[in-house]
């Protein structure tokens, strides 16, 4: 089975060449890397242009406005090809030579749908943040009680599905919503979810970090949003 990996950027032309090199080594059946710059006014775009000169695999779409990392996602979608579809987020907080171990429920075909969860497993883990560890185990546990799953971490940047799947979903969150919105529609569609613990390094706010308390407000929101009323 092909992968197709969908990477989201804005901004991040100190990480991206590095992050987009670990994914084309990370030892998979790689098929492209589709890399959606959500208008980014740095160096970021140059930079993967410049990588995509050189692999074939990497594939740069068309130039857009920033509209937020779940409208960047559902044009990556539409746009992959591969036989799995997974989010990769491009400032290194997540390591991609775990992405195989990630793939391997689906490969192995027990799941259709993979979870990571930084709360799981034997990897390292950045030690700082507390109250964004407290809001992800109260947002993962309210989903959970909405979709009768029993994640560890539904706001975990890495998830893989096999494409007819996520491509047969209607995502509709623009920002950080994405995450509770396309927990509860792939709850819905009653497939099989795995869930396989993954590495986190963190960054701080100076270091990059964009998500902040708004986006824990708009996750409640799409948890009920989506979970009865969608």
């Amino acid at each position: 089975m092909q992968v197709s990996v969908v990477v989201p950027v804005y901004n991040e032309e100190r990480t991206v060449v590095t992050l987009l090199k670990r994914v084309l080594n990370a030892g998979m059946n790689l098929k492209e890397i589709v890399v959606v710059d959500d208008g980014s006014k740095d160096s970021t775009r140059a930079k993967v242009e410049e990588l995509a000169a050189t692999d074939a695999r990497v594939r740069l779409l068309p130039p857009r406005e920033n509209g937020g990392k779940g409208k960047a996602l559902r044009v990556g979608f539409a746009a992959a090809t591969g036989d799995i579809v997974v989010v990769q987020d491009a400032d290194l907080e997540y390591n991609p030579a775990e992405l195989p171990r990630l793939l391997q429920p689906i490969y192995d075909g027990q799941a259709d749908v993979v979870f990571g969860s930084r709360f799981i497993g034997a990897g390292p883990h950045r030690v700082h943040l507390f109250w964004h560890m407290v809001g992800n185990k109260g947002l993962t546990l309210l989903s959970n009680i909405c979709t009768n799953l029993n994640l560890t971490d539904m706001e975990c940047c890495y998830k893989a599905f096999r494409r007819e799947v996520i491509q047969s979903i209607v995502l509709e969150e623009n920002r950080f919503g994405f995450e509770p919105e396309v927990t509860a529609k792939v709850a819905k569609k009653r497939v099989r979810v795995y869930e396989v613990g993954v590495s986190y390094f963190g960054r701080t706010y100076a270091e990059g970090k964009k998500i902040g308390w708004k986006d824990l407000f708009r996750a409640l929101y799409c948890i009920a949003k989506y979970s009865f009323f969608r």
